[in-house]
């Protein structure tokens, strides 16, 4: 589609077999416009994807060949020709020959013989209503083309915030490696294989499944309020320090709250980091911390990320322990079916695990 430059007259194409009819055309309308004539509807339609495009189409019904309706029929079928407004210029003057010209996607209808004041001033309300609902569709492509722009501003915003919190947990805490990258990728192989689950159908939904890969990483945010004597200690654990070591998940959630609570709402894009960092550590027999949530009161979100999570920690090698075989990884994950993980979720993972241990292979920590 073309529009006419402000210095450019509008184009009109003028389609007729009969060649006093358009030299008839031609004298009336090339001192206000850009008038090019066809005598055929083939003809017509090259012209009609001629560079200037054609503002406005006076077209003949009766022609040898391919007739007027099929010409309309044709420019309105083609996306590079539907916006061209058609006026039907005829001898066929019953009401249904109107109706059924209009019906093709013809704006108006005028019968010959033409009264040249009326065709003037058809073509050139014709041509007003073209310009502005060509600016319309201008300025709603441009507003389009900005909204997109915008949007891909704000996601490539919100993954620099949510990787920004996650890495202050990793960094507290680098012998994880690339452990938050690993469990993104299991949360979303995980989603992905039970998208389509009766039980999973309605919450794992392609936008749901796209922000629970960007919320995964900050499962572990709240350990930067966990001290480094404990954190970081290189070995197991007394149960007082396991109990402080607890309280990452409800420190990591609060921290986000507080973040939201800053900005006066709730932010869509966090509401999985949410779930994920403060129930994670919750096991399907109520058995977890720190709420002691059980079966499906656990977030979906956090019901993946706990198989995501003790998946990478069995296969990670630690101070205080040796890495896992990925079979070992699988049979402990499996053993804990029904009690520690959702029997689905377990299922489901038992049907990607090689894709797991790709994902594993893939982000391997390297060791300096």
């Amino acid at each position: 589609m073309s529009t006419p430059t402000p210095h450019a007259p509008p184009t009109v194409l003028v389609v007729d077999d009969v060649a006093d009819n358009l030299s008839l055309m031609f004298g009336l309308l090339r001192t206000a416009y850009r008038v090019r004539v066809a005598n055929q509807g083939e003809r017509a339609l090259e012209l009609a994807h001629a560079e200037p495009r054609p503002d406005l189409i006076l077209l003949d019904v009766m022609m040898p060949g391919m007739d007027g309706y099929e010409v309309c029929r044709r420019l309105k079928a083609d996306p590079a020709t539907a916006h061209i407004p058609v006026i039907f210029l005829t001898a066929k003057s019953q009401v249904e020959d109107e109706t059924f010209g209009l019906s093709l996607g013809a704006v108006d209808y005028i019968t010959k013989p033409i009264s040249p004041p009326i065709v003037e001033a058809r073509v050139r309300t014709h041509l007003q209503l073209k310009a502005s609902a060509d600016f319309l569709r201008d300025r709603s492509e441009f507003l389009a083309a900005e909204v997109a722009r915008r949007t891909r501003e704000n996601e490539a915003l919100q993954d620099v915030v949510v990787l920004a919190m996650a890495s202050l947990g990793e960094t507290r805490d680098n012998e994880t490696g690339n452990h938050l990258r690993r469990t993104q990728h299991y949360v979303k192989c995980l989603a992905e294989q039970l998208k389509d689950h009766p039980r999973f159908a309605a919450e794992l939904t392609p936008d749901a499944i796209r922000l629970l890969y960007k919320s995964a990483p900050m499962h572990d945010i709240g350990k930067v309020g966990i001290p480094d004597a404990i954190l970081l200690k290189p070995g197991r654990l007394t149960p007082d320090e396991f109990e402080v070591m607890k309280t990452h998940t409800t420190l990591g959630h609060e921290a986000i709250h507080r973040a939201e609570l800053s900005l006066g709402e709730d932010l869509p894009f966090l509401r999985y980091g949410k779930e994920i960092t403060l129930s994670h550590q919750e096991k399907w027999d109520g058995s977890g911390y720190p709420q002691g949530l059980a079966g499906d009161a656990i977030p979906i979100s956090a019901r993946l990320m706990a198989v995501a999570d003790v998946y990478d920690a069995l296969i990670s090698e630690r101070v205080y322990k040796r890495a896992f075989t990925p079979e070992a990884a699988r049979d402990t994950i499996a053993a804990g079916r029904g009690q520690h993980f959702d029997p689905d979720v377990v299922d489901a993972f038992l049907a990607v695990e090689p894709e797991f241990r790709a994902i594993a292979q893939r982000f391997t920590d390297t060791k300096g």
